[in-house]
């Protein structure tokens, strides 16, 4: 068996950060998990509905592998991506790193993996490995996962080929930090600005808070729009909830972050932008409640009250991310 020596294999709660956290750590910088996704201007919204698509997906942060090229430019890390349709050359390109004492992020459908419970597809799923075997590979994902976990070296093989929605080439990537770091908290303010501009502006009303009002406008269809509710409906629910979105689709984790920073600096805009987020993410979490109880009743009347608390959250983010978008016309104290 080969391993990196003195591997940090801390789970957390999102998949990307969770990667993210162990190879900055082994560079020696251990930033909380909130920290890691407000630096790499995770938050966003997306409603995604296709012809292809068997339900439609409620997404609240950044395209899958968005947030790490975000990060990384702000940290001044060197970030290496390598990409190829063969799957020798990208175990190779795995093992090389691991053998070299680095461990190197993968992103896979989540599908294939051994340890995985839950069989959804999902091509955007990011894990850190760390060691491998003749027989497995050594990973961390999330806590909710297992944290430190094993999978079979088919099993990776298949999660790593996988084509569809989300997926990439045997993407592998590592992070590799300057001897002289630039002080993380000094980019808090350009990445909320960007996070906010971004939600503020969608380039179309499927993003940002326009995506939300049009969520909020949508949803109250569910029931016509699957033949099995008591499905599809807790299922996406689930996804908003528990499947490593940290809770309220993404909206705790970016609560936790401006509180972090708001103990880093005074704003009044922070502030206003935190106490929003705050509210938000509860109304996330009982719209989540509000979808799995109109799957498992049929009763619509659920949906239509989703509708409208998504109508509220589509303005409460929207000043929330106002007040935020200030920032960079104050001197924080």
């Amino acid at each position: 068996m080969t391993t990196v020596p003195d591997i940090d294999a801390r789970g957390t709660q999102h998949c990307e950060t969770t990667a993210l956290g162990v190879l900055l750590r082994h560079q020696g910088l251990d930033l909380s998990e909130p920290m890691l996704f407000g630096l790499g201007s995770g938050l966003s919204f997306i409603y995604w509905d296709s012809k292809n698509m068997d339900f439609p997906f409620l997404g609240g942060r950044v395209k899958p592998f968005g947030l790490t090229r975000n990060l990384a430019p702000r940290l001044g890390l060197e970030l290496l991506i390598q990409e190829t349709s063969s799957p020798r050359r990208a175990w190779d390109t795995a093992v090389t790193s691991i053998d070299a004492g680095h461990p190197v992020g993968l992103q896979l459908d989540s599908y294939y993996l051994d340890y995985f419970d839950s069989k959804i597809h999902f091509g955007g799923h990011v894990v850190a490995m760390y060691g491998y075997d003749d027989h497995k590979a050594y990973l961390v994902d999330t806590d909710q996962q297992g944290g430190a976990v094993s999978t079979s070296l088919t099993s990776l093989a298949q999660a790593r080929a996988a084509r569809g929605p989300m997926t990439a080439r045997h993407r592998s990537f590592t992070l590799t930090a300057p001897e002289n770091l630039p002080a993380p908290h000094a980019q808090i303010v350009p990445a909320i600005t960007a996070c906010a501009d971004a939600f503020l502006n969608p380039p179309i009303a499927n993003l940002g808070h326009r995506g939300i009002e049009k969520a909020g406008k949508l949803v109250r269809t569910w029931l016509q729009r699957t033949d099995d509710s008591q499905r599809d409906l807790p299922r996406a629910a689930l996804l908003m909830e528990k499947a490593g979105t940290g809770g309220a689709l993404f909206r705790n984790l970016y609560r936790d972050f401006l509180a972090e920073c708001a103990d880093l600096f005074s704003s009044g805009h922070l502030r206003t932008g935190h106490t929003l987020y705050t509210e938000a993410a509860i109304l996330w979490t009982e719209v989540a409640a509000l979808i799995k109880k109109a799957g498992e009743s049929g009763d619509a009347q659920c949906l239509v009250q989703a509708g409208s608390v998504l109508g509220d959250l589509s303005r409460v983010e929207r000043e929330a991310m106002r007040a935020l978008s200030r920032l960079g016309n104050e001197t924080p104290a």
